[in-house]
């Protein structure tokens, strides 16, 4: 069940830098990292968009995990998964960058039916 806390791991290394606000609709965490870290799949899916065609989010990857929940990895320098690939839980898909962000960061999601949740309510401490 990917309802539980268990089931998603961090997806890069660095500090949040930006917090889950859904009052001021900030629909995910920003993490700092240096150009290059990799990014992971934070569970296992299917990559169901590889691209930059939406604005204010520069290279982004949408991973569908199942009916319920995607997750979602923006501001990339680099993607290195193809749109209906599979990935596992930890499989790198990206490397952080900073395309249309004012610094190096990952902006990362979780949505369930859609609505975004926190992240850090589900990513497995540590």
């Amino acid at each position: 069940d990917l309802g539980s806390p268990s089931k998603w791991i961090w997806t890069t290394q660095g500090e949040v830098i930006s917090q889950f606000s859904a009052q001021h609709q900030r629909n995910g965490i920003h993490i700092a990292g240096e150009n290059g870290t990799p990014v992971s799949a934070s569970a296992a899916g299917r990559v169901v968009y590889a691209g930059s065609g939406l604005i204010g989010f520069g290279r982004i990857i949408i991973v569908k995990h199942s009916e319920e929940f995607l997750s979602v990895y923006a501001h990339n320098s680099r993607i290195v998964v193809n749109e209906g690939d599979s990935v596992q839980q930890g499989q790198k898909i990206a490397e952080m960058g900073s395309t249309d962000a004012d610094r190096v960061k990952l902006h990362f999601e979780i949505r369930q039916f859609g609505k975004p949740v926190d992240p850090l309510k589900l990513l497995s401490s540590g």
